[in-house]
């Protein structure tokens, strides 16, 4: 079934407004000092999770009354009913809690627009970095935003042979099946991020494959996929080949995949 977005341009800049103001109540609070605790109570982690969480899902529940919301911090609607959806906004209010307790900058607020299990477009804001994404196959492109300005962004030209590739890994989360991955290239670059913003590199032209191959949630990396979509890649599994899709199933768990250009085939 194909995707047809029923947001309009201008509510998306909308929602665009609404990241960026959750990025900025996360700051206010990873700005302070504070003591990081394992728990689920009100420590400093939880108190700016659940404040990006509760402002991200009251306005849009304003901007669009009619689209459902499932956040990584509600993510408790039922099956039965998820699946009636046809589309929804996805949500990570904080993407990236371990490059939040350290510091690095590293962590994103995700909003993903699904319809018909494909994010159709996404904003991904990394507020210490002071940089926005944005865009996807509704916006037919996608842009990044920094201190320089506003500019279209694309991805890079794959190599023709298994030399001169940049592969993004994950700097918490490298796997045996990652390093296995890697015998398929000539002493790759690896460069290392946390957060959606390793699929956002690939967007941008930075690197050339993000291979995820471990656990991830589908409110993880919907907002960079419709970003990378919009600019000229794709997310697919890594065993089938087949598109990531979102909310075909019970478990909102995404299987391993590989994020790259469009012409991605494998390495030459």
């Amino acid at each position: 079934m194909s995707a047809t977005s029923t947001v309009s341009p201008a509510a998306y800049q909308q929602v665009v407004s609404i990241a960026q103001q959750a990025g900025d109540a996360i700051l206010s609070i990873y700005n302070r000092d504070f003591e990081v605790h394992n728990k689920s109570d009100d420590s400093p982690l939880t108190e700016a999770d659940l404040a990006a969480h509760r402002l991200i899902v009251a306005e849009l529940g304003k901007l669009t009354p009619d689209v459902p919301v499932l956040s990584e911090e509600s993510a408790t609607t039922d099956w039965a009913e998820r699946q009636q959806w046809q589309q929804y906004w996805l949500v990570d209010p904080l993407d990236g809690t371990k490059e939040f307790i350290k510091k690095n900058g590293e962590f994103t607020v995700n909003i993903a627009h699904v319809v018909n299990g494909e994010p159709v477009w996404g904003v991904v804001v990394a507020p210490a970095l002071g940089v926005t994404y944005q865009g996807g196959a509704a916006s037919k492109g996608s842009q990044k935003t920094s201190a320089g300005g506003t500019a279209d962004i694309h991805v890079g030209e794959l190599p023709g042979s298994p030399d001169g590739w940049c592969v993004v890994g994950s700097r918490s989360h490298q796997s045996d099946e990652f390093i296995e991955f890697l015998t398929a290239f000539n002493n790759p670059s690896i460069t290392s991020m946390g957060s959606s913003l390793k699929i956002c590199l690939v967007a941008e032209g930075a690197a050339h494959l993000y291979p995820r191959l471990g656990l991830t949630s589908e409110w993880d990396t919907a907002a960079a996929h419709a970003v990378l979509i919009g600019a000229g890649g794709k997310i697919v599994q890594a065993d089938t080949g087949n598109t990531l899709e979102y909310n075909q199933k019970n478990s909102l768990l995404n299987p391993f995949f590989i994020a790259a250009p469009a012409s991605y085939q494998g390495v030459a």
